[in-house]
């Protein structure tokens, strides 16, 4: 057996995409209501970890761009490191979240093209210089806090400034989904910042901000799946 013909194998690949996406939905689900704010585990490494690897899997079953199934893959990579205690692993998430930024610019630029020229016209003008703007406050905010993770932090906020800047710089026929994504993932970013480096340590908001942060980020990376998952042949 050779397999099915190559004219097939995308429509059937891309009837795993659904079960998978559910299972991550479950997975995002069942890690906000019972793990999201509770100390370091296995259990909740992978959870947290399957919530995103599992939308990575949908993709790949689906025939999607490298772009897109690379971004998840680094987020999905990131989760990990991130769910574990210490400032290396800490580090090391920051960097995978910044390569999977990365790879959505590319997916922008060269899959869905978005020209940055767009930025200097029009709604796109404002749009942009309020992200710029956005990003300028919280990168000042975060200077003194971040400490000796001052430089990594503000390279981490010129990463995801390009990531919005190109989600902005889109074609109108991309939709509205990846924008609405990537300011998701930017508010997702901007309370992780806030609850790691500015809020003292018994202020009332660190109660709901891992709540905040998981829901925010996981509903980005869903909504890049749909924005960008091929279609199954009619």
């Amino acid at each position: 057996m050779t397999g099915p013909p190559p004219s097939l194998k995308p429509q059937t690949m891309s009837l795993f995409s659904v079960p998978l996406a559910l299972l991550a939905t479950l997975s995002s689900a069942t890690y906000l209501m019972s793990f999201c704010a509770s100390p370091p585990s296995l259990v909740k490494s992978a959870l947290k970890t399957a919530s995103t690897l599992l939308l990575a899997l949908s993709a790949v079953t689906a025939g999607a761009t490298p772009w897109l199934i690379a971004a998840l893959c680094l987020g999905a990579l990131g989760d990990l490191l991130l769910s574990r205690d210490g400032q290396r692993a800490f580090l090391l998430g920051l960097i995978a979240f910044a390569i999977a930024h990365l790879a959505y610019v590319g997916l922008f630029v060269f899959e869905a093209g978005a020209e940055f020229a767009e930025l200097a016209k029009g709604e796109n003008l404002v749009a942009a210089f309020l992200l710029l703007a956005f990003g300028g406050v919280m990168a000042g905010f975060l200077w003194r806090p971040a400490g000796e993770m001052r430089w990594p932090v503000m390279a981490y906020v010129v990463v995801i400034l390009a990531m919005g800047l190109s989600a902005v710089a889109l074609p109108e026929s991309a939709g509205i989904w990846p924008l609405l994504a990537a300011l998701l993932f930017i508010a997702s970013d901007a309370i992780l910042a806030s609850e790691l480096f500015l809020l003292p340590q018994r202020h009332p908001a660190r109660r709901f901000a891992p709540y905040a942060v998981w829901s925010l980020y996981w509903c980005a990376q869903a909504l890049f799946l749909v924005a960008f998952l091929p279609l199954p042949p009619v």
